[in-house]
């Protein structure tokens, strides 16, 4: 289905409002159309020579002026129900964005920067948004004016009219050449807002980064480089634009009124038929209310040709496929989790996990270790299926992980990541993220169980303290309590902690180690760690090298294998004396 019909089946949603508008806008139309009609009426029947009748003028002149006023309030409730019609139509479409992000897989998210996505769910549907507020409101006042004043021009003289219907394959014919250079600029444009969007996104986010390494200039020239493409884009969509418009629509104005002054003049030398004042009148004020649509109409052709082009990139969005988020509810499963000869790769076949195979028992907790690129964190990411194995199988006591909607597994299972998000809100909503199901008294629980009071007792308002997006008022080690409790809140079977204390000071590292004692009890725990000080407790370690489980075993076992972990933890204990 085309980008034009798929908006229009939007529209078609919210048809009340905006059949309401049309219909105001055509009665708006006629009432105004007929002021050429009585002006002809008093000039022909009231104005003649000898003689001038003011009481049947003043008549019509007053049946003018409440045609004039009846206009102005049909046009006033035009506007209203197109503006609510499409505004309407603007918030269903943001909705489905959002709606179907939510169901989009981690993968898309990983190969498109947030500013794009966002450009498409603001920027883009604002263009839109416009298509139905503005261009459609034009379009259907020119073509409603137009198709008007053309039954008016038939009635007065059919000949002319005829004439005048030359004008309607040239206005379409412009359309048709002007969508064919259009389309290509504004494609261009749409994605360079989008560019920049990203880049502005990326800036704000890494800003302590570029200020640290002092890339401040070089951030302004790439940014400039990349306006400089759009200035550059929008400069030829400007110069397009300036051939159409009131250019185009002036020059054919003139050729037809030195049609009509020909038409005009050669009969008033005739005296077959004699041109009456009114009606010369009545054509030239028809042939202004002709034209001043069909630049309307013109003057659209570059929002319209913008809107659809946005109306694109946002079904595109729309046309990815998600997966339907599930409300489907289980039983608290006993965390049982078996990996079967696992491989895995983001990539066509450059597998990052290669024949993986091992078992945690409920209650356990394992450790994940390994050099950066082990494929430590994708194990995380087939467990709390952000990705699905490419080979082999994944079980969840004895379910196959891939036979369960992910939502619906992943309602007993709790993440702490080693860089903790932090929505806007309050530390309390952000332990909850706003769940019924999560008390007050449940949120206090979990924050007293990872020992938070401590660390947030100083805050002044307490756990009803604001949060700011990413929580940057907050220290690393509070935003990672906060998650740490946010993860316990939920009571999950399984807790994955990825690099949860890589990021935590020793005293809040304390706090943590010492809840997690009590906290692992009944729940199987995986741990990936970079400090192997953190994990001597694990009942299982597996030691991953290049996607492969090199050695598996408990602290002291490997200690004693002198393998690869032995080397990383003589590593670690020699620069800890340094």
């Amino acid at each position: 289905m085309s980008t034009s019909k798929r908006l229009l089946k939007y529209a078609l949603d919210f048809k009340r409002p905006i059949f309401l508008g049309l219909f105001f806008l055509t009665a708006a139309v006629f009432t105004d159309l007929a002021g050429p009609f009585i002006a002809k009426y008093i000039i022909d029947e009231h104005m003649t020579i000898g003689r001038i009748e003011i009481k049947p003028i003043a008549w019509l002149l007053c049946l003018y002026f409440i045609l004039a006023i009846a206009t102005a309030i049909l046009r006033y409730f035009m506007f209203i129900y197109l503006q609510s019609g499409a505004n309407r139509v603007v918030q269903k479409l943001r909705q489905d964005v959002f709606g179907h992000i939510q169901t989009l897989p981690i993968q898309y998210f990983d190969n498109l920067p947030a500013g794009k996505i966002v450009a498409r769910v603001t920027n883009d549907t604002e263009a839109i948004r416009n298509l139905y507020v503005t261009v459609l409101s034009n379009f259907a006042t020119g073509l409603i004016s137009i198709a008007g004043v053309y039954i008016a021009l038939f009635i007065l003289n059919w000949k002319l009219a005829i004439i005048a219907l030359i004008l309607l394959p040239i206005v379409y014919l412009w359309m048709i050449l002007y969508r064919r250079f259009a389309s290509r600029y504004n494609k261009v444009i749409r994605k360079k807002i989008a560019d920049i969007n990203a880049m502005i996104n990326e800036s704000i986010q890494g800003m302590t980064i570029i200020q640290a390494f002092r890339r401040e200039k070089q951030m302004t020239k790439e940014f400039d480089e990349m306006n400089d493409e759009h200035y550059a884009y929008q400069r030829k969509l400007l110069l397009l634009d300036s051939a159409t418009s009131f250019n185009l629509v002036n020059t054919i104005r003139l050729m037809m009124f030195s049609i009509f002054i020909i038409y005009f003049g050669t009969q008033s030398l005739t005296t077959a038929e004699i041109v009456s004042s009114g009606t010369l009148y009545a054509f030239v004020d028809y042939l202004t209310r002709l034209f001043n649509p069909i630049t309307q109409i013109v003057n659209q052709f570059s929002q319209l040709e913008r809107s659809l082009v946005a109306g694109n990139r946002v079904f595109e969005v729309l046309d990815t496929n998600g997966e339907k988020v599930s409300q489907e509810m289980m039983p608290k499963y006993d965390g049982h989790v078996l990996f079967e000869d696992v491989s895995f790769a983001y990539k066509n076949d450059e597998y990052v996990l290669k024949n993986v195979s091992f078992e945690a028992n409920r209650g356990e907790t394992v450790a994940l270790v390994g050099h950066t690129g082990s494929g430590k964190s994708s194990i995380m990411n087939l467990l709390f299926r952000f990705y699905d194995p490419s080979k082999g199988k994944i079980y969840i006591d004895g379910i196959d992980v891939t036979t369960v909607p992910r939502q619906t597994m992943r309602q007993h299972m709790g993440i702490v990541l080693q860089d903790p998000y932090l929505f806007t809100g309050t530390i309390a909503s952000n332990v909850s993220l706003n769940d019924p199901k999560i008390t007050r008294e449940k949120i206090e629980e979990a924050l007293k169980a990872v020992g938070a009071e401590r660390v947030l007792s100083h805050l002044e308002k307490g756990i009803d303290e604001p949060v700011i997006e990413k929580g940057s008022t907050l220290s690393s080690g509070q935003r990672q309590l906060v998650s740490f409790a946010r993860a316990l809140a939920f009571d999950p079977a399984i807790l994955i902690l990825d690099e949860a204390t890589s990021n935590i000071d020793t005293e809040t590292e304390e706090i943590i180690q010492h809840a997690m004692d009590v906290l692992k009890k009944g729940r199987t725990t995986f741990i990936i760690a970079h400090r192997l000080s953190t994990i001597k407790n694990a009942d299982r370690i597996l030691v991953l090298d290049r996607g492969v489980i090199k050695e598996q075993g408990t602290h002291d076992e490997l200690l004693a294998h002198g393998g690869i972990y032995d080397q990383m933890y003589q590593m670690q204990a020699k620069s800890l004396q340094v």
